[in-house]
């Protein structure tokens, strides 16, 4: 059985292979992705005429966490920057951000897209004089709800 071609189905995707888009801007290369994440708050329950002495737990509010990208910084590149410095008395601008898991071909398997997302911090590179790593700078991003499909 061993000789035989395994269904490639069955295996885990690996998660090195994606895309970002921000706005307009397509296939920006990112070196990592998290907090892709949601949670629904647990709200307990007794209602008045229950005959049990005991509460149920019923769906609460939905949250969603704030999404983390990590790219190299190059020449020339303040897109992120710029983004960041339209932020006015409360306002911004909201774009989408699409997300996509991509399998050896480049088709998509699955994708994130967050709604209304803006950029909420950067942190820019550490410095160091005995340092041999590449620059990366890191751009948080808060939105308003996410969608997950599988492609």
């Amino acid at each position: 059985m061993a000789s035989e071609a395994q269904d490639q189905s069955v295996w885990p995707l690996p998660k090195f292979y994606f895309s970002v888009d921000i706005g307009d801007q397509q296939n920006l290369t990112f070196q990592e992705v998290s907090g892709l994440e949601t949670e629904t708050q647990v709200v307990e329950h007794r209602a008045d005429n229950s005959k049990q002495f005991a509460t149920v737990k019923i769906p609460g509010i939905t949250k969603v966490g704030n999404v983390t990208l990590k790219k190299g910084v190059f020449a020339k590149d303040n897109h992120f920057w710029a983004w960041y410095s339209q932020i006015e008395m409360n306002t911004i601008k909201q774009v989408p951000v699409v997300i996509r898991l991509l399998d050896e071909n480049g088709n998509a398997t699955m994708v994130w897209t967050l709604l209304n997302a803006w950029p909420t911090r950067i942190t820019g590179t550490d410095l160091k004089a005995d340092g041999n790593e590449v620059a990366v700078e890191t751009l948080e991003i808060a939105h308003e709800g996410m969608t997950v499909k599988t492609g």
